[in-house]
């Protein structure tokens, strides 16, 4: 699956910080605007606890877990849709990926510099926002002046464009986001094709200090943040970045010591990561064997055929069926053949939507 998620943010909020725990990649996190100017790209592996217990079943000789894709854009600043601060660029870079990560400063500190000033997370919600806003009316009215002499001509085809145009138009100019709106399946294909920056998902990542890693919904920035993505229809993951990143360079074993020593049960990151996955409309299949265990990841409402060809094309051209149990049934009754023999395995054709948690073995010929 190549999709990734994009972490945003205006400059020194904690993003290349929080990508270098991500990825630990080393991306370059200096305390002045524009530290990063092209995008980081990192793989990441997705934690799923799940993995573990199936290796459990199967003993295999090797556990290889799902991956995907995080990008760390450069700082947004105001004036980035008519080109501040290298704005183009930025904007383009947001441009190709499928989510977004918005990172928002809650933490004070004197000795990191805050473009504006001030800390003032619904500010610095707002700035993006609007960037991003007046970047994709700016799109639209490029396209209404194309596409409207058509529309009086009666075109069947612009006449739909350009009024999925005029509608995008005013929700721009009451500055919400595209995501708002609602459009029947023949709009959304028309506004797919205008790739805008507001009809992609968001995640709100509130960075907050050490002090505040004890009680962070203490903390009333993020509290702000919270009640903000609450109308925005979006979740928010509260991380503290710094921290993060100590976490991301222990082993296995000090990093459970260290987060149980902070009375943590799972770091930021984690959640970070599953929610970033999830946002991108993404789940998990298995294959296990005594060679491997390993997980998969699919697009939300693919069929068994597509899931297969992940593997290998192949396995899709030549698909015959899969041998499917969910991970629940299989847990419940401890191996495959209890699961048979509990009429919980199936033979699923074609036609069949993967969902999230199948254990799968494919069937095919070429």
């Amino acid at each position: 699956m190549a999709l990734t998620a994009g972490i945003v943010g205006l400059p020194n909020v904690g993003k290349s910080t929080l990508f270098n725990a991500i990825t630990q990649a080393g991306a370059e996190a200096a305390n002045y605007p524009f530290a990063t100017i092209d995008p980081n790209v990192g793989v990441v592996e997705v934690p799923d606890a799940r993995l573990d217990q199936l290796a459990k079943i199967y003993n295999p000789k090797k556990t290889i877990p799902t991956t995907f894709e995080f990008t760390d854009i450069a700082g947004i600043v105001k004036g980035a849709s008519k080109g501040e601060g290298l704005g183009n660029k930025f904007l383009a870079n947001i441009r190709q990926v499928d989510a977004i990560c918005h990172v928002v400063r809650c933490f004070d500190d004197e000795n990191i510099t805050h473009v504006s000033g001030r800390v003032d997370p619904l500010d610095d919600i707002s700035t993006i926002n609007l960037e991003l806003i007046l970047a994709d009316l700016e799109t639209v009215e490029k396209r209404i002046a194309r596409v409207e002499k058509l529309a009086k001509q009666k075109n069947k085809e612009a006449l739909a464009e350009y009024d999925v145009l005029v509608k995008l138009k005013e929700t721009f100019e009451s500055e919400l986001p595209a995501r708002t709106l609602e459009f029947n399946e023949e709009q959304q294909k028309i506004v797919k094709g205008f790739q805008l920056l507001t009809m992609k998902p968001v995640l709100y990542v509130a960075n907050i200090g050490e002090d505040d890693v004890a009680n962070p919904y203490e903390n009333n920035y993020v509290k702000l943040v919270q009640e903000f993505a609450k109308k925005d229809q979006a979740e928010v993951v509260v991380i503290c970045a710094q921290i993060e990143e100590e976490i991301s360079e222990l082993d296995a074993e000090e990093k459970a010591a260290f987060l149980q020593e902070l009375g943590i049960e799972e770091s930021g990151l984690d959640q970070l990561i599953r929610k970033a996955y999830h946002l991108l409309g993404l789940a998990t299949f298995f294959t296990a064997g005594v060679q491997e265990v390993r997980a998969w990841t699919f697009k939300k409402g693919m069929k068994a055929p597509q899931c297969a060809g992940i593997i290998h094309s192949d396995f899709e051209r030549g698909f015959i069926r899969a041998e499917t149990v969910s991970y629940e049934d299989l847990i419940t009754h401890g191996s495959v053949n209890a699961a048979k023999e509990a009429g919980k395995v199936r033979l699923e054709g074609k036609d069949y939507v993967a969902q999230d948690g199948d254990v799968m073995h494919f069937r095919f010929n070429v």
